[in-house]
């Protein structure tokens, strides 16, 4: 039982740590674009997902309403997003992107796709298949598992 503890510990200790970097690399590929990493996830589900309201962009992007209100400040003074003048079913107001922010978000997706793909240089491609898969077995255990 020790030994499984250590490794699933190293593994999440991994995780944690390529995260971290991760999210570095990004922000960095991102700065020249004037854009955070949260700023970047924000605008590509919006232009995945047109109108989505405050609550979905919060939760997608992994950051609290709270702090999901001041970064929507910073993009509508930008003029890379426009709030709906109407509320929708649960009195949220829609967000939709402007024409500069889809072209913003097109250079920012290769600059993005630019370091995960530097991520995985050293795996063969079904490497990183089974890593994927490995990853989310992980994340869905932890979602429906009980920690003791």
């Amino acid at each position: 039982m020790a030994v499984r503890y250590q490794v699933s510990f190293e593994i999440g200790q991994l995780v944690k740590e390529t995260q971290s970097v991760l999210r570095g690399r990004m922000d960095e590929a991102l700065r020249p674009l004037g854009l955070t990493m949260p700023q970047y996830v924000c605008l590509a589900t919006l232009l995945e997902h047109p109108g989505a309201t405050s609550s979905e962009l919060a939760r997608r992007g992994y950051v609290t309403r709270q702090t999901l209100s001041v970064l929507m400040k910073g993009l509508v003074e930008r003029g890379l997003v426009v709030r709906s003048e109407h509320p929708g079913p649960r009195r949220e107001l829609a967000v939709q992107l402007t024409e500069e922010a889809h072209a913003l978000v097109g250079e920012a997706h290769g600059r993005v796709a630019g370091v995960a793909t530097a991520m995985t240089a050293y795996l063969e491609p079904a490497q990183a298949e089974q890593l994927r898969d490995a990853l989310v077995s992980c994340r869905d255990a932890l979602l429906v598992g009980e920690v003791e």
